[in-house]
């Protein structure tokens, strides 16, 4: 099994933070939102003309991952807290590779802006991304196996 990316990092939660902020403001972000709960973070900001929303659903404290070792016993609270906080780290640190890449695609033309954060555009008026609003549909869609052929038949004209 691989090993999950920044796994074992040492970069704070707020430093990762100030790096998202940093980052989308240099690619053009008008505003910047952190925001925090006890079992989820977001961070928001506004980018031609689109409020761009990621949430982190962050781990439970309590979970077994922290406050049992690896035979079933249980760990120290110490061990559990410092656990927790280095799940919490590399989440932080995945999600400011995911919006550095997602931005530096945009930026070279690989793709476009509103097709890479498309499911993490807020909807005017809603406070909803338009990811959470067809996640439901499209789960249904798939279950019913509606799909497509990934190379659909074109006819004729394709020189056969």
């Amino acid at each position: 099994m691989s090993r999950r990316f920044a796994a074992d990092t040492s970069v704070s939660m707020d430093r990762s933070i100030a790096e998202i902020r940093t980052t989308v403001r240099r690619y053009g972000a008008a505003e910047f939102a952190h925001m925090e709960s006890d079992d989820h973070a977001a961070i928001a900001f506004t980018m031609k003309g689109r409020r761009i929303q990621f949430t982190l659903a962050m781990p439970n404290p309590k979970d077994r991952a922290f406050t049992k070792t690896d035979t079933g016993r249980d760990g120290t609270p110490a061990a559990a807290e410092a656990a927790w906080e280095q799940a919490c780290r590399s989440r932080w640190r995945a999600l400011a590779l995911v919006i550095k890449a997602k931005l530096e695609a945009v930026e070279v033309g690989i793709v476009a802006f509103e097709d890479e954060f498309l499911a993490n555009t807020v909807m005017p008026g809603t406070g909803v991304t338009f990811g959470a609003a067809v996640r439901e549909a499209m789960a249904i869609a798939h279950q019913e196996g509606s799909h497509t052929p990934l190379l659909p038949y074109l006819g004729d004209g394709g020189g056969r």
